[in-house]
């Protein structure tokens, strides 16, 4: 184990030993259990205390084997069978195994479980076609759906699908958050709330030993502080840096990393309270927002603007033939007038920070202009990261109009079938804050997730684009390309599509 001697404080003269990296994370992480996360910036702790069955190849979104050696589907795509490493141990000392597996899936999606009350789990939905998990033997495990399901293996390899220690698990309960257990390259060491979380190198790790002895992410959530940490030293490491201090990092003491990746910034709207249960209304807010000026001059070019529900990222299921709404104020005014909307006041929820939020309450001020120059005047209400989701992803109701939010997914089905569903509403468990209900849009979405063929799959989600874009439940702003800055001497840094970070083999030289 490292001595406590290596937990520096973090003063304006500190320097980072060589052997430790320090990441800047743009919030205080909620929770340190996979199942029970849903943002990125905690995402990025736990892939390094934990592994899946599977995993995302590091440069790409392809799922390769990890705690699972190999895999098997039948041919109706109903029956997924995995062989399991032997030998590896979780962080605790005790064994992984096929039991360890159905306890981890059953946790969060059996009721009936004893330790389904250690959730909620959010994130369910992604294994939500799984009707059994059997252990064959010590080290197969085979999950049999309910239909096909084509994005089961991208949503084991994504950090949901992380696999947890059943005995810290039992030891713990509802704060396992708190005192995670993995099989992962780093094992947890402390977490000292609102200042940093400490993971040291796990010496036994069935995928050979991290190159650095201890990680330190520290959630520093003004992007100017964060900034000037990074330019003084304190940090080896910044995921999302704020667009207009890339600029900063320009020079032989950096690294400057971009990326473009499946991430959507844009407005949930509230279809079932105010004035957006108007499709008039949000189409005139999608023409009113001048979405070429806030990635050009807010965000500095950092991002491109958005078209619809799918990242264009994802090629294969992205609608080239939609295009964005364009700036039409005159259209918008138009549109709100014959609603009877204008002068009305609405009410919009903005996070001061978070996982992908580029840049929100720059961007907010500036759709707040945009709205009041076509007869809405917005009303602002800035909260805390974790406080906001809490806000937001338990439904809008009749609090709010409007909310910004952004999504980095792994799969296109993801982000539409869990916010813009009927059966993704939050009180049904889903992400649907903003209510939108079209019945050819679920059909869509089920048919598109039970087929295994791609070129299927494809013509159904572009003719769901078509409808959202035209419905507008969303104002759709922008995609990111996603950054980071290193110090120079950080070695082995890579972006990753998943907006992970993966540390194994980073180090400084």
């Amino acid at each position: 184990m490292i001595a406590l001697g290596l937990l520096f404080s973090f003063s304006a003269s500190a320097q980072v030993p060589k052997d430790i990296l320090v990441v800047g994370q743009i919030a205080e992480p909620k929770s340190l259990d996979p199942q029970v996360d849903t943002a990125v910036n905690d995402f990025r702790i736990l892939v390094n205390i934990y592994d899946g069955l599977v995993r995302f190849k590091s440069g790409s979104l392809q799922v390769e084997p990890a705690l699972a050696k190999s895999w098997t589907i039948n041919k109706a795509g109903t029956v997924y069978t995995f062989h399991l490493r032997k030998g590896i141990k979780f962080q605790d000392g005790t064994a992984f195994n096929a039991q360890a597996v159905k306890f981890d899936f059953e946790r969060i999606l059996d009721t009936k479980s004893p330790y389904h009350d250690t959730g909620p789990f959010p994130l369910a939905f992604f294994f939500s076609a799984v009707k059994q998990i059997k252990v064959i033997d010590n080290f197969t495990v085979q999950f049999v759906l309910d239909k096909p399901y084509a994005p089961f293996l991208a949503n084991l390899a994504y950090p949901t699908g992380l696999i947890v220690s059943p005995a810290a698990v039992k030891k713990y309960g509802k704060d396992f958050g708190r005192h995670p257990v993995g099989t992962g390259p780093f094992e947890f060491k402390s977490w000292e709330p609102n200042s940093k979380v400490v993971l040291v190198r796990n010496p036994h790790y069935w995928d050979g030993e991290a190159k650095s002895k201890m990680v330190i992410f520290r959630p520093i959530t003004d992007e100017n502080t964060r900034v000037a940490e990074m330019m003084s030293g304190q940090l080896d490491i910044m995921p999302e840096v704020p667009p207009n201090s890339l600029s900063i990092f320009k020079s032989s003491h950096y690294k400057i990393y971009e990326q473009v990746g499946p991430h959507l910034w844009f407005l949930i709207l509230n279809t079932r309270h105010g004035v957006f249960k108007d499709k008039r209304v949000r189409q005139a807010i999608n023409y009113a927002i001048n979405k070429k000026s806030l990635v050009n001059n807010v965000l500095d070019g950092t991002a491109t603007v958005a078209a619809g529900p799918v990242p264009k990222a994802f090629k294969w299921a992205y609608n080239n033939k939609l295009k964005p709404y364009p700036y039409d104020p005159a259209k918008a005014r138009k549109l709100i007038k014959e609603a009877g909307a204008t002068g009305k006041t609405v009410t919009f929820y903005v996070t001061n920070g978070g996982s992908g939020m580029l840049d929100p309450v720059a961007m907010a001020t500036a759709i707040q202009a945009d709205l009041k120059a076509v007869g809405l005047n917005v009303k602002i209400q800035t909260y805390e990261w974790n406080t906001f989701l809490g806000k937001v992803n338990a439904g809008l109701k009749d609090n709010a109009d409007m909310a910004e939010m952004a999504w980095m997914t792994n799969d296109p089905d993801t982000l539409p079938y869990l916010t813009l569903r009927t059966g993704a509403f939050p009180d049904k468990g889903g992400f649907n804050s903003g209510y939108y209900s079209n019945p050819e849009v679920d059909k869509l979405l089920a048919e598109a997730r039970s087929s295994t063929n791609q070129a299927t799959r494809a013509k159904l989600y572009k003719k769901m684009q078509v409808i959202v874009h035209n419905d507008a439940p969303w104002a759709f702003i922008a995609s990111w390309k996603q950054n980071a800055v290193t110090s120079a001497a950080v070695q082995n840094f890579q972006l990753q599509p998943s907006f992970l970070l993966l540390l194994k083999n980073v180090y400084k030289k």
